[in-house]
């Protein structure tokens, strides 16, 4: 993966212009950064040749929505939809060039609400969300799109209220047609994900 310098200087932008600039600098640790990039590669085996649309729920501050434009996966347009309104300027910052060309969208908004119109949905935080949020979540989701859900077995944290202790576990939450499941060691925990098809 090639990192466009102007997506750099952006993420830059981002992180000077931010009122909690530590807060956002936690999108870019290694942990963070290595757990896109393995989404995107496990990812490629599962896309179509043509221009997909896709979102992404707990887009946070959209280094997802970079790092996949950067990537071989053909886009034609990201929507990142986080609840936490301060991360919708971030996000866009961090994703100027797109933003400016029509295709890159940040929203601040609830999962649960939001009804999906794409090819592929990455929902990065399963962790930070109920049983309940994510089933409601699933079943917005239209017949046949690509999901992605991602968690990990890090309960230390508070706002981690619902961690789990494989991708099985995760995958067991909702109900796919058809799914493979990934698993990714780092440092302090054990990154687990889930491809599959509703």
């Amino acid at each position: 993966m090639k990192i466009d310098i102007q997506d750099v200087l952006f993420w830059m932008d981002a992180i000077r212009n931010s009122k909690d600039r530590y807060r956002t600098l936690e999108s870019f640790w290694k942990g963070q950064v290595r757990s896109k990039i393995w989404l995107i590669e496990q990812l490629t085996n599962y896309v179509k040749s043509e221009p997909n649309e896709i979102v992404i729920h707990g887009g946070w501050n959209g280094v997802l929505s970079s790092l996949l434009f950067n990537s071989d996966i053909e886009i034609e347009k990201i929507t990142s939809l986080d609840i936490d309104p301060t991360c919708e300027a971030i996000a866009t910052t961090v994703n100027k060039n797109q933003e400016m060309q029509g295709r890159f969208h940040a929203v601040t908004g609830d999962m649960c609400k939001h009804k999906y119109q794409a090819d592929i949905v990455i929902n990065t935080s399963c962790e930070h969300v109920t049983d309940q949020q994510i089933q409601t979540w699933f079943n917005n989701i239209p017949k046949d799109t690509t999901i992605i859900m991602q968690s990990n077995n890090y309960f230390e944290l508070d706002e981690h209220v619902n961690c789990v202790n494989s991708s099985n576990e995760l995958a067991e939450k909702v109900n796919f047609s058809s799914y493979t499941v990934f698993e990714l060691e780092l440092p302090k925990y054990i990154r687990y994900m889930v491809i599959g098809t509703k």
